[in-house]
């Protein structure tokens, strides 16, 4: 990554959550143990999915990606987050928060797509069943993978590239516990409307591409679901989109509250439980949905554990 020749400044300083020392042990606590329920919680939905013939379907290879995403997408931001909370200064280096800017944008857009993948995968399941394992073939679901992160990684290339353009010459200090595209920009002393533009059409281009994509897979699940005479199917069709669209209602909505925010000293506070909410209490809420409202989930869970008990007796 080339920087301009004219830029001044080596290093950025993150603000953290909080400055009050009697809150820091308790908040280092607080979001380890929530890292820890992430990573344990998305390795064991992917362990669980490999070793369960039962989940070996479309829907839970794109549910395991999912939480590879999540566990990829809570490593940006956090363990920064929580070695900061023992440092007076909290201070980033300059390729270092370029870097975070790059692998967290990354793996968010790449999430945005796979929800929209899964949304997708749930329509075909729905409305078109007896066509659902050869729609939905091996070769498909590698192709929808390599566009979600191919479209997180040329997403994140071009801000990153474009950002690391610039050139900080003044103020260096972020009002959040990690480097975050538009407050980074703000610090700029260079004209960064080919930054505007640029984030205005890819961010626009993919938001509107996804949430389409799930709007409309959803419009013709729901149709489809209130043709069905039987109340018994209807309340299967419904219990296999359930979690589905809780993971999208708590992603988009806490995205979507931290990108509409006001920009004020007084929304400071609310900026940053935004941040925590989709960067590090999303990932670790999805395998606890899937696990708590899935059955197939709960059966498969239920059967290892079964086997690991039987095991023990013999």
């Amino acid at each position: 990554m080339q920087m301009a020749n004219n830029t001044q400044v080596t290093e950025f300083i993150l603000t953290g959550l909080t400055d009050l020392p009697e809150l820091q042990i308790i908040l280092f606590l607080m979001f380890l143990a929530i890292y820890a329920l992430t990573l344990l919680g998305n390795l064991g939905m992917i362990i669980l999915i490999q070793s369960s013939p039962q989940l070996h379907t479309p829907m839970y290879f794109f549910l395991s990606n999912l939480s590879v995403l999540d566990i990829c997408y809570s490593s940006s931001v956090t363990p920064k987050l929580l070695s900061d909370f023992f440092r007076k200064k909290k201070t980033i280096s300059f390729v270092g928060c370029f870097t975070q800017v790059f692998f967290y944008a990354s793996f968010a857009t790449t999430e945005c797509y796979l929800l929209a993948v899964m949304a997708y995968d749930r329509y075909v399941a729905i409305c078109n069943p007896l066509q659902y394992f050869v729609t939905m073939s091996p070769q498909k679901r590698f192709q929808l993978i390599t566009v979600s992160y191919s479209a997180g990684t040329i997403n994140a290339l071009v801000h990153t590239v474009a950002a690391s353009r610039l050139s900080f010459c003044g103020q260096n200090t972020i009002n959040n516990f990690y480097c975050e595209g538009p407050p980074l920009l703000a610090l700029s002393c260079s004209d960064i409307a080919l930054n505007d533009i640029l984030r205005f059409v890819f961010v626009g281009f993919n938001m509107i591409a996804t949430n389409l994509t799930i709007f409309i897979s959803y419009v013709y699940i729901l149709i489809t679901i209130l043709k069905i005479r039987s109340a018994r199917s209807r309340q299967k069709a419904f219990s296999t989109c359930s979690s589905h669209l809780m993971v999208i209602t708590i992603f988009y909505g806490s995205a979507g509250f931290a990108s509409a925010r006001p920009s004020s000293r007084n929304s400071q506070n609310l900026d940053k439980m935004a941040s925590v909410l989709y960067t590090v209490v999303t990932p670790m809420l999805n395998p606890l949905i899937y696990s708590v409202r899935n059955k197939d989930v709960r059966g498969a869970l239920g059967n290892v554990l079964g086997r690991k008990a039987a095991s023990k007796h013999i």
